[in-house]
């Protein structure tokens, strides 16, 4: 039987108010599937890295997990940055399967809601 996680992966900044909108992701997920376990991580400048947060998710049985690149779109680091340290995880943890999703703003629904956010007002 597989234990999943999940792993908000966002690009980092220095300022803790940056990280306040990929929190809140995770606090929802926390709030209304508590049955999952979800870490953020983040490429740089802040902590936890992606290597950080998979081995706590792995320290709590977890072996299917799930990177959702926190992204508009599918810029450099999505298409290079996070398949090579995908890459490095898979090969010291044969063990675990790790599956990247498409960056959440190449969503449709993710682009309908940024369009009717951005329409709202002008109503």
């Amino acid at each position: 039987m597989t234990r999943p996680g999940i792993v908000l992966f966002a690009h980092g900044s220095r300022d803790p108010l940056w990280r306040a909108p990929i929190e809140a992701v995770h606090a929802h997920i926390a709030e209304h599937q508590p049955e999952l376990l979800v870490r953020c991580a983040y490429l740089e400048l802040c902590t936890p890295d992606l290597p950080q947060a998979c081995a706590e998710l792995m320290a709590l049985g977890v072996d299917h997990i799930t990177v959702v690149p926190m992204f508009l779109g599918t810029g450099r680091h999505a298409r290079t940055d996070l398949p090579e340290l995908v890459r490095a995880l898979q090969l010291n943890h044969p063990g675990v399967v790790f599956v990247v999703q498409s960056p959440v703003g190449e969503d449709p629904r993710m682009t309908a809601l940024m369009a009717h956010i951005a329409t709202e007002t002008s109503l």
